[in-house]
């Protein structure tokens, strides 16, 4: 493409939530404890989980892979949130925003397919008790999350091989705390047409048809419940889901409202992406934790061991 007397620019400017360095470092003090205790939080999840021969079913093992993902969501771009709140240069170079842009793809494309496939354990566990240890083999375990985290980088690698092939001119504000693939469109002087299509057929994939494999999996769960007799029984059941279903709610709702909103770097979006990006990683173990008496039970096992070990 013909660009003319524009020139290609390298690097892009974050705006960032603030410009008012005495807010920027309420903001700092603010994410920096969320980040910390996100990190606390799915690590221990994942010890627990580990750590604890109780909790070495499929249910947990899906979720010590949602914990290592939530992980991995919240260092892809609440480390870059600090920076541009502590530094004066809130740039950041084209390479280093689409290898941002590819890393919340994988995790957040990853998480979605995830976050069936513990559906689909719940509709085994509830609807089929009897065979649920023959159906969710170890091997099939181990199948569907290779298979979750390997559509999360298929979906990661299209999208930005596209992107790379964009040329950048003009305009480089992004009004945003960190890079997403939308936020890029509008400063390519390249036609966008391609990647869009990409980007809409992604979103239909790890969006909607995950959405729908989840809503397609608790129609018979729910119908399983409510012919529960005993309300012990029924109300055990659906204590299992209901963390799953919180998970669920939080990720889809916040992500859906993120993207089908056009980029305008107003206030409500910034806050459905720090709901997305921020908030969904720190508050996943502690919905799991909190609900679950299981993993609160090996929480205590496992800090008593380990105190134990060190004393």
């Amino acid at each position: 493409m013909d660009l003319g007397n524009h020139s290609i620019i390298l690097e892009f400017l974050l705006l960032g939530l603030s410009d008012d360095p005495h807010v920027q470092a309420l903001f700092f003090v603010l994410f920096l404890g969320i980040y910390i205790m996100t990190l606390m939080g799915n690590l221990l999840m994942l010890l627990v989980v580990r750590a604890d021969s109780q909790l070495h079913t499929p249910m947990y093992f899906f979720l010590s892979h949602l914990s290592f993902l939530d992980f991995c969501f919240s260092s892809t771009t609440v480390p870059r949130l600090l920076e541009n709140l502590l530094s004066e240069r809130k740039t950041i170079s084209v390479t280093g925003c689409l290898a941002q842009v590819f890393f919340v793809f994988e995790s957040g494309g990853t998480e979605a397919c995830l976050l069936s496939v513990m559906a689909y354990d719940r509709y085994v566990a509830i609807c089929h008790p009897l065979l649920y240890g023959q159906m969710m083999s170890n091997q099939l375990c181990n199948r569907l999350v290779w298979v979750s985290w390997g559509l999360g980088f298929t979906d990661a690698f299209i999208n930005i091989l596209l992107a790379m092939k964009l040329d950048f001119c003009g305009d480089k504000t992004i009004p945003h705390y960190c890079c997403d693939l939308p936020s890029l469109f509008p400063l390519s002087c390249s036609d966008v047409s391609t990647n869009f299509i990409a980007l809409l057929c992604s979103s239909m994939l790890h969006g909607i048809g995950t959405c729908f494999l989840i809503f397609y999996s608790y129609i018979p769960i729910v119908s399983t419940i409510l012919s529960i007799s005993s309300t012990t029984g029924r109300s055990k059941a659906f204590s299992t889901c209901s963390s799953h279903l919180i998970v669920v709610l939080l990720f889809y709702g916040s992500a859906f409202l993120r993207y089908l909103m056009p980029v305008s770097g107003s206030p409500l979006e910034l806050i459905f992406s720090i709901q997305y990006s921020v908030l969904t990683p720190l508050m996943n173990p502690f919905i799991y934790s909190l609900k679950n008496n299981e993993v609160k039970a090996a929480v205590r096992r496992t800090l008593r061991k380990y105190l134990q070990y060190i004393g």
